[in-house]
């Protein structure tokens, strides 16, 4: 008798435990959860309270109640999108286009933006923490608020740095206005001054990425300690048999940036290539490709953008931005137009090279003022189909996008993967991303942290982006 007590004492402890119900704020059901880190896709149930994730479960494996429920049978989970490289910029007559481009970047399920450089610091700081507070919507901001570049810089709003001490003094600015990393320009600044920026920044703790300029090597520069090279220019001048001849000739005045362009692209050596490529690895540093505004620039003179569909979320003052390339590309001579095409399809066939030896890679639009018909948000997947058109992989290009971002700028506790504690930065496909890289752009629905946006919601916000 006591026995059959014990036994049925078991069996209803048993039985509360399994009728055990969890309480969240939303459950996703029936998943196709794409998995980044391993490429494999799970039929996954994913529960989201307070803006993260909380379980990711094998489909209708518990009892749950959430106060909201989507129903994701047939559709595919991702983490949301990082464009890797974005500028809000452009004076204050500009503000309020900037601030429009916000909802673009949620609209195409970009929820994290890596801002490299610009002039509205303040206003972008402002527009960082009203997003983080859910009081605006738009993607997550990361941004290293004004270049560092040297005196006369081309860029407005740059820290200019002549002697050490201006590089304090920047870094020291940069440190008050609390940025998440250091962006360094080439346009003016000496080989010197840019070495030591990037020594000097690292012995603050920050990630620092730029550009390089010609006077230097990659390798000065990787040694240095540089976390992320900005386009391929520079990668490319690290894979020339030339490079030294090349730098020097820069040093003395012999030779331009464009100039030195077809002399590095005919002096490309795969054993070099290979030996750069095996450094950055070694010492983790990630490219930034940018190949989708290389194209687009690239055949500026040919291809007819009066009819684009994102023109109408630009405003007039973004689009007089664009001017001044357009006008360098239908002044340039026939030879520079076929130079930089050529150029354009090296780059792809880099871009892939330093993927294949296991670069790590970044994502990045350059979207933003002044860079001709590269579109806030929709540049984002462009730039995922042209590495795919390039030989890289769909779930390789996924990575560039939020996986290594999160890495790159030290987040992966909170970004990056769909786990348990990590930050519900989501986005619902209609269909498969890896069976088809466009798929990226069918998208159902996107979470942001504690925000839904609906198929719908996502539409009105595309029609709210309008500006006459």
């Amino acid at each position: 008798m006591n026995r059959l007590l014990f036994s049925s004492l078991l069996l209803t402890i048993f039985s509360c435990k399994n009728d055990t119900i969890n309480n969240y704020d939303l459950a996703i059901t029936n998943a196709n959860v794409v998995h980044l880190e391993t490429g494999k896709i799970e039929v996954q149930d994913i529960y989201i309270s307070d803006g993260k994730i909380q379980a990711v479960e094998a489909a209708s494996s518990s009892n749950f109640k959430g106060d909201s429920t989507i129903d994701a049978s047939g559709k595919y989970v991702l983490p949301g999108f990082w464009d890797n490289h974005i500028h809000l910029r452009g004076g204050d007559s500009l503000i309020v286009n900037n601030k429009n481009f916000l909802k673009l970047f949620i609209a195409n399920g970009i929820t994290t933006v890596r801002d490299a450089g610009g002039d509205l610091t303040h206003a972008v700081m402002e527009w960082k923490h009203q997003i983080a507070e859910e009081n605006l919507i738009g993607p997550t901001i990361f941004t290293a608020g004004p270049k560092i570049d040297g005196p006369g810089a081309t860029w407005a709003g740059s820290l200019e740095v002549e002697t050490e001490e201006d590089i304090v003094e920047a870094l020291d600015s940069l440190e008050s206005l609390n940025v998440d990393f250091v962006k360094i320009y080439d346009s003016r600044i000496s080989p010197e001054n840019y070495l030591k920026t990037i020594e000097e920044t690292k012995k603050r703790g920050f990630t620092v990425s730029g550009h390089m300029p010609f006077t230097v090597t990659l390798e000065e520069t990787i040694d240095a300690g540089m976390d992320g090279i900005e386009h391929l220019y520079y990668i490319m001048k690290g894979c020339a048999s030339n490079e030294i001849e090349v730098t020097d000739k820069l040093n003395k005045g012999e030779m331009g940036f464009w100039g030195a362009m077809p002399a590095l692209m005919g002096a490309y050596s795969d054993s070099t290539a290979q030996t750069t490529f095996t450094n950055l690895k070694e010492n983790d540093v990630f490219v930034v490709p940018t190949l989708h505004i290389g194209k687009t620039l690239s055949y500026l003179d040919e291809v007819d953008h009066s009819k684009d569909l994102y023109l109408k979320y630009m405003g007039k003052g973004i689009i007089q931005t664009y001017q001044g390339r357009i006008r360098s590309s239908l002044n340039s001579s026939e030879e520079a137009r076929e130079n930089r095409k050529q150029l354009d399809a090296f780059f792809g066939a880099l871009a892939k090279s330093l993927n294949d030896a296991g670069v790590q890679l970044l994502a990045g639009s350059d979207s933003g003022a002044f860079n001709s018909y590269t579109y806030p948000g929709i540049s984002l997947h462009k730039e995922l189909q042209v590495m795919v058109e390039n030989g890289i992989s769909p779930l390789d290009a996924l990575r560039t996008s939020t996986a290594n971002g999160a890495k790159f700028l030290n987040q992966t506790d909170d970004y990056g993967r769909i786990s348990k504690g990590k930050i519900s930065d989501l986005v619902i496909l209609d269909a498969n991303p890896l069976k088809n890289i466009e798929n990226t752009q069918k998208i159902y629905t996107v979470i942001k942290g504690t925000q839904v946006f609906s198929k719908r919601q996502l539409q009105e916000l595309l029609n709210n982006s309008v500006i006459d």
